[in-house]
């Protein structure tokens, strides 16, 4: 399969749209995976800052528990205050684990446990000191003293162990939402270069769609076209044939009538007779032009070149034409092309050649001199018809190969305006080119040069 230009885009497009894609997914579930995360950072900090709460507050607890059993000598302070130890006990070990991790609050955890155990020492002391005493006042005082600063320095390590994961978990925010704002600029940029993709990749299949609309249209036109061309090929076809064969018997009666009275009457009556036939071989020849340009339009002229002897061609042109025209003019040839015999194709170039040659005699004054001239070029044959006549104005030079346009100088010069549009036709055949110089009321040289692809 030919992988065209619009292929080519469609496929890059789907593969950049799906990478594209892919790194927003990729995006978006690194999003979702640190959001997550957050969110755990997070639950795990507050249950941090709960457990150091409940930690302090158990041990409040046990210390009230303590006074109200040396106090009032309640056993059920008693049991408070052990239950309050053992919980406090729990609140460590779950504390511990959540922070085996941190280094730093590994250490003031450290201490923090250190001086708890110091105060549930002294805790303990005090309640055996009371089982054992219960008038020593003194040591119970120093006893709470004591546990009163080791409290304050405990409730200080707290206050720090607070601060520490408050501002861990301050910086793992910000960190946190630094890299979600990064990938979700960067998502929104996949998601842009997505869009601009889709878009880009829609915008061509649009245009080759209406590319596509314009070259099927273009096709039907064209299609159309062909069909006219060759509707009128067959019209004209038809048209020339009906024609030629009354023409024919117009020409034949003339020509005989003109043997039939030679001698018995004066050239000068001849005249019309002269006259029917050089209008019947122009009709002719108007009809020979209407029709190559119709298979030449319809694409059904074609060059066939044969081995013609060209000088020999050129004096026998020279001679039918002015025997056609029957004007005053003067047709001269002058031959400087010592080839020989070349490979033209006839047909076509009778019908460049006869048409200068009629037309340099239509648009000059009668007895004006007409030259005809044959050379060569490296591999080119050249031909130059120049005249006296008219001359061509610089406006209508661009024009004057277009069917049925005549310049604005012919007055009343009757012509159909098709003998320059058939010998472009023939000679674009035949891969060769026209080029004209001109003068108002001096003259027109016509040059065709025709490519030489074999000679003899």
């Amino acid at each position: 399969m030919k992988w065209t230009f619009q292929r080519k885009w469609f496929l890059g497009g789907f593969c950049l749209t799906v990478l594209s894609m892919g790194l927003v997914s990729f995006v978006s579930y690194k999003n979702t995976t640190e959001l997550r995360q957050s969110v755990k950072t997070v639950q795990s900090a507050n249950e941090i800052f709960n457990n150091l709460t409940d930690l302090y507050a158990e041990m409040s607890v046990a210390e009230s528990g303590r006074r109200g059993y040396i106090y009032f000598g309640s056993e059920e302070e008693l049991r408070r205050y052990q239950i309050a130890v053992n919980n406090l006990q729990s609140e460590l070990t779950i504390i511990q684990q959540q922070i085996v991790d941190n280094n730093i609050q590994q250490k003031k955890f450290s201490h923090l446990k250190f001086l708890i155990a110091q105060r549930l020492s002294l805790l303990r002391q005090s309640i055996e000191l009371y089982q054992q005493d219960k008038n020593a006042v003194k040591k119970q005082f120093f006893l709470t003293q004591k546990s009163l600063n080791l409290r304050n320095s405990i409730l200080f390590i707290l206050a720090n162990m607070k601060k520490q994961e408050q501002r861990e978990l301050n910086l793992w925010l910000k960190e946190s939402q630094a890299n979600i704002n990064t990938r979700i600029f960067l998502e929104n940029i996949g998601l842009l270069c997505s869009f601009i993709i889709v878009s880009m990749v829609y915008l061509i299949l649009y245009r080759q769609w209406k590319q596509n609309q314009k070259l099927e249209a273009l096709k039907q036109k064209i299609a159309q076209e062909q069909e006219l061309n060759c509707l009128k090929l067959r019209l004209f076809s038809m048209i020339s044939h009906e024609f030629r064969t009354p023409l024919s018997v117009i020409l034949a009666s003339s020509q005989i009538m003109t043997e039939n009275l030679q001698g018995l009457v004066d050239d000068t009556k001849l005249k019309g007779l002269y006259r029917i036939q050089s209008s019947v071989k122009l009709m002719n020849n108007l009809l020979t032009d209407i029709l190559m340009l119709t298979r030449a339009e319809a694409g059904n002229l074609e060059c066939k070149p044969e081995l013609i002897n060209i000088e020999e061609f050129c004096l026998n042109l020279v001679e039918n034409t002015q025997v056609l025209a029957q004007t005053h003019h003067s047709i001269k040839f002058m031959s400087s092309f010592s080839e020989g015999r070349v490979y033209l194709d006839e047909k076509l170039l009778y019908s460049i050649l006869n048409n200068l040659l009629l037309n340099a005699m239509k648009y000059s004054p009668s007895g004006g001199q007409i030259t005809l001239i044959l050379k060569g070029e490296l591999d080119f044959i050249v031909f130059k018809v120049k005249d006296e006549g008219i001359g061509i104005i610089l406006e209508d030079r661009a024009k004057i190969y277009e069917p049925f346009y005549r310049g604005q100088n012919v007055d009343r010069i009757v012509g159909s305006g098709l003998g320059l549009a058939v010998i472009k036709k023939c000679l674009e055949l035949q891969g060769g080119e026209i080029n004209l110089e001109s003068g108002v009321g001096v003259g027109t040289t016509f040059t065709v040069r025709i490519p030489l692809k074999n000679k003899v």
